[in-house]
C-alpha cells in the first residue's frame, strides 16, 4: 500500500510537471485564431504552420543560430580559463587560496543587473555590441567561478599520486594533463560544460541589451510576435518547444552526473 501510494504521488508529481511542456506541444499545433476562440486539450485540426514559418523566416531561425554561436563561444572559453584555474586549487597552495576561491563564488551569486551598466559602456568603447563576443564575454564572468568550483570538486576526487606517478615517468604538466589528467575527470567536465550551457542558453538580460540585430538570440526574438492584435500564442509555442530541445538533449547525454554537478562535485 505504500509503495502503490508513493507511485501515485510520482505519477502526480510527472503530471504536473510535464502538463505546461504538452499545453505548449498542443498550442503549437494550432492556429492562433483556434488557440483564442476555445479552450481545447488536444489540436482538433493540428497545423505544423508554426513550425514551419520558425525554420523559413530568417529573422526566426537566426535567432537560434545566434543563440548557439555565443552559447558555445562562452561554453570553449569558460572551460580554457577554468581547468587550469580548478587545477591549481586542487593541488596548489597558497597564500590566500582559500579566500580567493570562496570569492569566485560570490561573483556567481551578485545579480547580473549589478554589472551590466559598466559592461555595456565599456564594449561600447571597444566596439563589442551587437557581437557574439559580447554576449560570451559578458557570460564568462558567471559562468567561469562556477565552472571552477565544479570542475576543482572533481579533480580532487583524482589521487594525487597519479600526478606524482607521470611526473616521475618524465611527463611535462601540459602533456600530463591533456592525455593522462583530463580523461579521468571528463565526466566532471560534461557536467560543466552542461551548466555552462544552460546558463547562457536561458540568460537573457545581457543577451538583450548588448545585441541590437545582427546577434539577437531567441528569446529577444521571441518578443517580436507581440502586434496591435495581440500574442501569436501558436507562433510563440513552437518557438518555446523548440528552446527546449537543445537543453533537453544535453541534460539525457549527462544525466548520469548531474547529481555531482549540484553538489560541485563533491559527492
Amino acid at each position: 500500500m505504500k509503495i502503490r501510494m508513493r507511485t501515485i504521488g510520482l505519477i502526480g508529481y510527472l503530471t504536473l510537471l510535464m502538463l505546461p511542456i504538452y499545453w505548449m506541444l498542443n498550442m503549437s499545433l494550432r492556429e492562433n485564431n483556434d488557440i483564442m476562440s476555445r479552450l481545447a486539450f488536444y489540436p482538433h485540426h493540428p497545423t505544423i504552420n508554426n513550425y514551419v514559418q520558425i525554420f523559413t523566416d530568417p529573422s526566426w531561425y537566426m535567432g537560434y543560430v545566434n543563440s548557439f554561436a555565443y552559447v558555445g563561444i562562452n561554453t570553449v572559453i569558460s572551460l580554457l580559463v577554468a581547468l587550469p584555474a580548478a587545477y591549481a586549487f586542487s593541488r596548489y597552495r597558497f597564500l590566500g587560496d582559500k579566500h580567493l576561491f570562496f570569492w569566485l563564488l560570490t561573483n556567481r551569486m551578485a545579480p547580473a543587473a549589478v554589472f551590466l551598466l559598466p559592461i555595456f559602456q565599456l564594449y561600447s568603447e571597444l566596439g563589442l555590441i551587437d557581437t557574439y563576443l559580447a554576449v560570451a564575454l559578458a557570460h564568462t564572468l558567471f559562468n567561469v567561478p562556477l565552472a571552477v568550483w565544479i570542475l576543482e570538486g572533481f579533480m580532487s576526487g583524482v589521487p594525487r599520486e597519479i600526478d606524482e606517478t607521470a611526473f616521475i615517468d618524465g611527463y611535462s604538466l601540459p602533456r600530463f594533463f591533456l592525455t593522462v589528467f583530463l580523461p579521468l575527470i571528463r565526466a566532471g567536465v560534461g557536467v560543466t560544460a552542461f551548466f555552462i550551457f544552460m546558463f547562457s542558453w536561458v540568460e537573457l538580460l545581457f543577451a538583450r541589451t548588448l545585441t541590437i540585430t545582427e546577434a539577437k538570440p531567441i528569446a529577444a526574438v521571441m518578443t517580436r510576435t507581440v502586434s496591435a492584435s495581440g500574442l501569436d500564442w501558436g507562433l510563440l509555442a513552437a518557438a518555446g518547444i523548440l528552446t527546449i530541445v537543445p537543453g533537453a538533449l544535453v541534460i539525457y547525454f549527462v544525466r548520469n552526473y548531474i547529481a555531482k554537478g549540484f553538489a560541485l562535485g563533491r559527492v
